[in-house]
């Protein structure tokens, strides 16, 4: 009955409103800001690898590249490997087109979103905190709409989809190793406490070796795979498009499949407009707040455009999605196995098992942030952590349908409350832009004050008194 309902609700959100809000979304964001997803690229890795993004020993809060990192380490994870195969499974080839558009045109979305998170940052001892939650407030004067924001981003993150990542470790060590699901909730909850005790700067720290590492690995064996089979790369762009906008699929239902599935999993995996990602945006220390807004948009690409897309290559060179028994995960072994040899699919579990795990601590930091939001309380806190790891082990335990249906229904209520808010106060972002752009132009490392955006209020941190410190980082 649960889940029935759940599935209810989800084609209802997915079919008829998710679809038509964030593509309209995306593009309304994208032509208004003259494409700066795509006009800024070059921008976006200027930023990101500037020395002073990377280093932010004596400063608070965390560098502009950790908290790249700990975005992408919720990003990067379950989504990129067996959230890509189920979309291909349920929806076809097609969807993966699906997933490329949403990601072309979510880069416009993410760029505001955590633009915002930064204007509307505050700072908190050493650290800073800041993301939808504070945006609703300061920006909206809406504290109750950010306390129910984050209520609802602590359930969706800190609990819901850490059960996805645990139930996609366990299928994986399933099917490699063929851990018992109990013995793989156990090591999963024991590895999650030990660094959930640390904070944000424990999560900053693993983050930042465990993401960069295994990225390069997989995309590196992704590559091989794909080189060893080149020529038929073209036939495979041709069945994604084919099956995206083909007759066939309009008249047999397929149509509509490819486009939910693409762009619940694309979302599920970029995160852009969901909510998510500004949080951990909020937490780096920058001169101007669009830095990190270019970061966290290059982040979106380099998960979905990159990631996703030498996964679902490689899947489709096997065809062994169509009709396939396995779930998620185990279709992505599969075809990196039918490929390389046994060995492979063992790597793939040791790699989603480093990218689910990282994507629990970084899930766990949104729950703790938006705790920090409604009410700074340690025992509150403590229940939190002890919430995750109960839900690390209901996922490591359960089917795989509930836990996605579960994912899917709370992320589609968290996106439509941030993509509300990041609407309303899209004029902050757009304004913040032009202030970028027009010091870029000037020759200048541009820094942000309050001053610069007359008219808009609630921005604490950017005030004249901080100089010395902006003009530093």
């Amino acid at each position: 009955m649960f889940a029935d309902i759940l599935s209810t609700l989800n084609d209802l959100l997915w079919g008829y409103v998710l679809i038509a809000v964030l593509i309209g979304l995306g593009l309304f964001f994208t032509i208004r800001t003259k494409f700066v997803q795509f006009t800024l690229l070059k921008e976006m890795f200027r930023v990101l690898f500037d020395k002073r993004t990377i280093n932010a020993k004596g400063k608070k809060g965390t560098s502009a590249f950790q908290a790249f990192t700990i975005s992408t380490a919720s990003r990067v994870g379950t989504g990129n490997l067996a959230g890509v195969a189920s979309a291909i499974a349920a929806g076809g080839p097609g969807a993966v087109f699906w997933m490329w558009i949403i990601a072309l045109l979510g880069g416009a979305t993410s760029f505001v979103e955590s633009t915002l998170a930064q204007v509307y940052k505050v700072p908190d001892k050493n650290q800073y905190r800041g993301g939808p939650a504070y945006y609703m407030e300061k920006g909206l004067n809406k504290r109750w709409l950010g306390i129910i924001f984050a209520i609802i981003i602590t359930f969706t993150y800190g609990l819901v989809f850490n059960s996805v990542q645990s139930n996609t470790i366990r299928l994986a060590f399933e099917e490699s190793f063929g851990i018992s699901p109990v013995l793989m909730a156990v090591i999963l909850v024991a590895m999650t406490a030990a660094v959930i005790f640390g904070g944000l700067k424990s999560i900053a720290r693993v983050t930042q070796f465990i993401i960069p590492i295994m990225a390069i690995l997989y995309v590196i064996l992704a590559l091989y795979v794909l080189a060893a089979n080149y020529t038929a790369i073209p036939e495979m762009f041709e069945l994604i498009f084919l099956n995206a906008f083909g007759i066939r699929e309009i008249a047999g239902g397929g149509f509509g499949a490819a486009i939910m599935m693409g762009i619940k999993r694309g979302l599920f995996s970029n995160e852009a407009g969901m909510g998510s990602a500004p949080n951990a945006a909020a937490t780096a220390e920058v001169s101007h707040p669009v830095k990190q807004g270019l970061i966290q948009t290059l982040g979106v690409f380099l998960d979905t455009l990159v990631i996703c897309s030498a996964t679902a290559l490689i899947i489709l060179t096997t065809e062994g999605y169509a009709g396939s028994t396995l779930q998620g995960i185990q279709i992505t072994q599969s075809a990196f196995e039918a490929q390389l040899g046994p060995w492979a699919a063992v790597f793939i579990a040791v790699a989603i098992f480093l990218f689910a795990y990282s994507s629990i601590l970084g899930n766990y930091y949104y729950g703790e942030t938006n705790i920090e939001f409604i009410k700074n309380s340690k025992p509150a806190l403590t229940i939190y952590r002890l919430a995750v790891l109960l839900m690390v082990t209901f996922g490591a335990l359960q089917e795989f349908d509930l836990v996605w249906n579960m994912a899917d229904l709370s992320m589609a209520i968290m996106a439509l409350i941030n993509l509300y808010a990041i609407t309303m106060l899209f004029k902050v972002a757009y304004r913040a832009l032009k202030d970028y752009v027009d010091q870029k132009r000037q020759g200048k490392d541009p820094v942000f004050y309050r001053e610069n955006l007359k008219g808009f209020t609630g921005m604490e941190y950017w005030g004249k008194d901080q100089t010395s410190e902006k003009e530093e980082s």
